[in-house]
């Protein structure tokens, strides 16, 4: 599931790239707005419609290479009481709706495997969800990765001192290329492939009383 590509992989990408994405932009607006930031809000992407959302290279990437962003919601930290702070928890509710949908999902394929007669269309749907859950938790992980402009930088600031937090901001867009080419690559892969099998196991088993 997590080596071979199959179509029903390049399906599922394009079913998070149109469903899913939308959800976890939607979670960081969401909290910065509950947190003081309308920015999100005043400019139309407090939204699930995912037109609103999508980044045209980010949507290519994720169907076809399997990783890939949407459209980042506009976050104004200066409105943020505790602006690092703020900024952290916004940054970190995005990567969680990834686990979360990725845990509803494995309920629904659980309760599927229970509950519904096998047949080719049910086999058709379980593993597409299969292939949805995977990329989920793959993309939740990526986001994680504690180095701009990922959320991950954003939740480390939450344990380093202002004055490196800041100082890395700074060098953002240098650190943003040195990850792409780590991506691109393929120096990325391995680890990325064993965090998401490992979260994919332990959801697995926490599931387990469905069936």
């Amino acid at each position: 599931m997590f080596t071979n590509t199959t179509f029903y992989d390049y399906l599922a990408r394009l079913l998070i790239a149109v469903a899913l994405l939308p959800i976890h932009e939607y979670a960081h607006g969401y909290t910065a707005y509950k947190l003081g930031d309308p920015t999100a809000k005043n400019q139309g992407r407090l939204t699930l419609n995912p037109i609103k959302h999508m980044d045209l290279l980010g949507t290519l990437l994720l169907v076809l290479a399997g990783f890939g962003w949407a459209k980042p919601v506009p976050v104004n930290p200066r409105n943020f009481k505790r602006p690092k702070e703020d900024m952290g928890l916004t940054a970190a509710a995005g990567p969680a709706s990834n686990l979360l949908m990725a845990l509803a999902l494995m309920i629904v394929m659980k309760l599927m495997i229970r509950l519904v007669p096998y047949n080719a269309v049910t086999d058709v749907i379980f593993m597409l969800l299969n292939a949805m859950v995977g990329i989920s938790i793959s993309l939740a992980i990526f986001n994680l990765i504690p180095v701009p402009p990922l959320d991950g930088s954003r939740i480390l600031g939450l344990l380093l001192p202002n004055k490196v937090y800041y100082t890395i901001l700074k060098y953002e867009r240098y650190i943003s290329i040195g990850v792409f080419l780590l991506i691109m690559t393929g120096i990325l892969s391995k680890p990325l492939s064993y965090l998401t099998q490992g979260v994919y196991g332990f959801f697995n088993w926490i599931t387990g009383f469905i069936y």
